[in-house]
Formats: structure tokens, C-alpha cells, sequence
């Protein structure tokens, strides 16, 4: 009888992190201070982030140790298992071997807290006594409210307003892990007031609710730190260990993935699970396919510009190298808050740039349909997120049926949707709608961006 689950025990959990910027052929640009488009120095980040993650953002380290106190909190849930979705490929009708590494076990439901873990470690290890943050969907601001309550850290979550009004658990897990949740764009920032003034109807966006977290952080800066779910090279790397993992379970698989895919909003769970297969590209000369896939709704990765541009709306942060729609550009409120944002981060968008990952775009009301097919197939209700890698993973595992060819997917299940049901009702009802930018919105908010590439 062939082995549904492989998993790996304690001690094989990785006690490093990967840093694919040792490996990449051509580094990623570096981030530039707005106001004199120079490289951005540590002094200079370190008003922002906790110093040990800014040596890391900054680093060109292959591998960094994870720290033993992170590595025990991490077996709460770690190693996560990689599973064979033999259902799935049986509803397909395929020929393609379809695997993915379940991130949904973690006491959040996702991915998130292989990153929320160390930053509050580090902020602690600090001295930090406040933290400040921004979440879509909620998983990430749950996910740090998680680890700030591990180290005694105080935390205050401005979370994107059409989340925090359809995913009203969300918020609860935040507050029941003890951090306060703010819907964004809030009256309590100077960047929140702007924003209901310009659209007192306004439903936020990530970079709008970035701008209100990171405001607060500079106004305390002898005890308050700003943390950040996706984007920035030190939150990638820590999510390497999901690959990590992921490189050993196939080998006890017996398997080697032909592609690896991940959902795409700021980078993180796609990284996580691509980084550690690219490495075997750029060392070994494998020819693993790395495929990023984004909400039609929101099309950064097939449709933007790579361009230097504002992590967040009202332009608190570096200029980080990346492609964008603009960091004024206001995605529809589609179900995957998670991938509502403008931009990628700066390691993922110079390997796009170097041909070294692909990228898709699917519409939603196809993502939520795979979502039920896999449900229904596998028994996990996944993440409206997650929903795009299985969509993607659809598409392959059915063109591999038409070319009669034995593919190997791999694809990240980066979190389960049982606090998300709502969208699932909506899609049930036939209430969901698919949303496209026109050319001429894309082109309206990035001409308003400088040119300095």
C-alpha cells in the first residue's frame, strides 16, 4: 500500500535557514532611502525593525542558524507532513503525481508563524516591548499575536477593513492570543485620517494598513518595532524551512517535482517552499519549474512594472526594487486578502526578471472551485489563498493528461480556510464575482511612480 503522509521527526527539522541571495545569479538591487535614493543603511532601518533582522535582510550568508529557542517553539507543529493528493490525481484523471506540503497544522492554520516566531524572538532578544503590524486576511496578524504572547510582547494588528469585516474569527484569534486588532485605514494614524478623508468608504489595502503600523513604530522608537509578514528578504528566508523539509520528504518519496507552486502575495509562502528546489537549479543543474501564481485581480507579478516603489501607500518605508502596480493602486475586495498587495519583493522579482521563475494569474471565482474539488477530494478546506496553487496545480496536472505525460507536482498548502467559509458560502451562492483590471488603471497609478531603473 503506497504511503500517503511522509513525515519527517523532530530531529530532522532543519536548524538553518537558507539564504538563496548566496546563490542567486544576479542579487537583488538594494532598497533606497525616498529621500536621497541612496542605499538604505542599518542605522537607518533600525527606527523600523529589531537589528539582528535588519543583519539578515542584509545578508549574502548561505545559511543562517536558527536560534534553539525558536527551533523548540517551532516543534509545536514542525515538521509539518508532505502529502500524496492520490484523491485529487484520481478526480483528475491524470497521470501526474500531485504532493503538497501541508502548512495548514501550525496553530494559526498557515504558514505564517515560521516567520512570526524568530521576529518576535529577535525583538525580545532586543529589549522591544511593543510591536506593531498589518495583516490582510489575518493570518499573519494572528500568527505574530502567537509569538508575541510566547515572549511577553505587546501587540497592536491594523488589519485591512474588508477582512476585518468578513473574517470577523480571524480577528478573534488575534485578540484571544492577546493583541489588539485595529480595522485599517483607522482615525488613529495621521496615514489612516488621510485615506477616509480622500474615501470614507475606504476597505484598506495591505500597503494602506503598513503605513498605519509603521507610523506607530516611529513614533516610540526607545521600546516599539514594526514587523512585517511577507516581502523583505529576512521574512523569505525564514520561510525556507517549509522547502527545507519539503527537499527530504520528496527524497523518502522517492520523487523529484518537475514543478513547485506556490500562492503569491508579498512572497513568502512561494519562497518557502521554492527557494530550497532553486538551489538544486542554480548548484546542481536541475531544471525545476518555480511557478508564482496571483489573483487575476491584483496582477503585480504578470502585468506590473519592475520599478523601485513604496513598500506601503503613504511612503514610510524604503524604495524597494520590484514589481508593482503602484503602491496607490486599490485591488478589488476579493476573498484572498492575503494576496491584496501591490508589489513583490525584491528577491522574487529580480529572479522573475532573470527568467529563473514563472509566473500565472487566475481569476477567483476558478480558484474557489478548485478549492471545493480539493476539499472534497482531500478533506481540507483550504485557505482562499492556498486555493491559487491548487488552481494552478489543476491546470498542470490536466495538461499533463492531455500530453500523456507522468508529471511530479509539488505545491505549498500555505493554510486552511475554516475561519474563511464565508467565502466559500459566497462562491456557493454564485455571489462571487471575477475582477480584472483595465490597462489603463494599471498605467494610471504606475506613471505616478519616479523611473530609477
Amino acid at each position: 500500500m503506497e504511503t500517503k503522509k511522509i513525515c519527517l521527526s523532530e530531529r530532522q527539522m532543519p536548524t538553518q535557514w537558507y539564504n538563496i541571495v548566496a546563490d542567486m545569479p544576479n542579487k537583488p538591487l538594494p532598497p533606497l532611502n525616498p529621500a536621497t535614493k541612496e542605499p538604505v543603511t542599518k542605522e537607518q532601518m533600525s527606527a523600523i525593525f529589531a537589528e539582528e533582522l535588519i543583519d539578515q535582510e542584509m545578508s549574502t550568508e548561505r545559511f543562517i542558524d536558527i536560534p534553539e529557542e525558536v527551533q523548540e517553539i517551532y516543534k509545536i507543529w514542525r515538521p509539518t507532513p508532505l502529502v500524496r493528493a492520490t484523491a485529487l490525481e484520481k478526480a483528475l484523471d491524470t497521470p501526474a503525481r500531485i504532493y503538497f506540503k501541508n502548512e495548514s497544522v501550525s496553530p494559526a492554520g498557515s504558514h505564517k508563524p515560521n516567520t512570526a516566531v524568530p521576529q518576535a524572538y529577535y525583538n525580545h532578544k532586543q529589549g522591544i516591548k511593543h510591536l506593531t503590524t498589518e495583516t490582510g486576511a489575518g493570518q499573519w496578524g494572528a500568527s505574530i499575536a502567537f509569538a508575541a504572547k510566547h515572549f511577553g510582547i505587546d501587540l497592536r494588528v491594523f488589519m485591512v477593513k474588508v477582512s476585518y469585516n468578513q473574517k470577523p474569527y480571524r480577528r478573534l484569534m488575534t485578540n484571544t492570543w492577546g493583541a489588539e486588532c485595529v480595522a485599517s485605514p483607522s482615525t488613529l494614524t495621521e496615514s489612516g485620517r488621510a485615506a477616509l478623508k480622500r474615501d470614507p468608504d475606504c476597505s484598506g489595502s495591505l500597503g494602506l494598513a503598513i503605513s498605519e503600523a509603521v507610523e506607530v513604530a516611529l513614533r516610540s522608537p526607545e521600546d516599539t518595532r514594526y514587523c512585517l509578514g511577507s516581502v523583505l528578504n529576512h521574512v523569505l528566508l525564514h520561510q525556507t524551512v517549509i522547502g527545507q523539509e519539503a527537499v527530504a520528504q520528496m527524497e523518502m518519496a522517492d520523487a523529484e517535482p518537475d514543478m513547485v507552486i506556490g500562492c503569491f502575495g508579498g512572497g513568502s509562502n512561494f519562497a518557502g517552499i521554492s527557494f530550497p528546489f532553486l538551489r538544486r537549479n542554480f548548484v546542481e543543474g536541475k531544471k525545476i519549474r518555480a511557478i508564482a501564481v496571483e489573483p487575476e485581480s491584483c496582477p503585480k507579478l504578470t502585468r506590473g512594472a519592475f520599478q523601485y516603489d513604496f513598500g506601503d501607500v503613504a511612503g514610510y518605508t524604503p524604495l524597494i526594487p520590484m514589481y508593482t502596480l503602484g503602491h496607490n493602486f486599490q485591488p478589488s475586495d476579493i476573498h484572498a486578502g492575503g494576496l491584496r498587495y501591490h508589489g513583490a519583493g525584491a528577491i522574487v522579482s529580480q529572479l522573475l526578471k532573470d527568467g529563473l521563475i514563472e509566473a500565472q494569474s487566475i481569476p477567483q471565482n476558478e480558484t474557489l472551485a478548485a478549492g471545493i474539488l480539493f476539499a472534497r477530494t482531500e478533506g481540507i478546506i483550504p485557505a482562499p489563498e492556498s486555493t491559487h496553487a491548487i488552481a494552478a496545480t489543476i491546470r498542470e496536472a490536466l495538461r499533463a493528461r492531455e500530453e500523456g505525460r507522468a508529471k511530479t507536482i509539488l505545491f505549498n498548502l500555505s493554510g486552511n480556510g475554516v475561519i474563511d467559509l464565508y467565502a466559500y458560502e459566497q462562491y456557493l451562492a454564485g455571489a462571487l464575482k471575477d475582477y480584472s483590471p483595465s490597462d489603463a488603471e494599471i498605467s494610471k497609478t504606475l506613471s505616478q511612480l519616479e523611473k530609477l531603473i
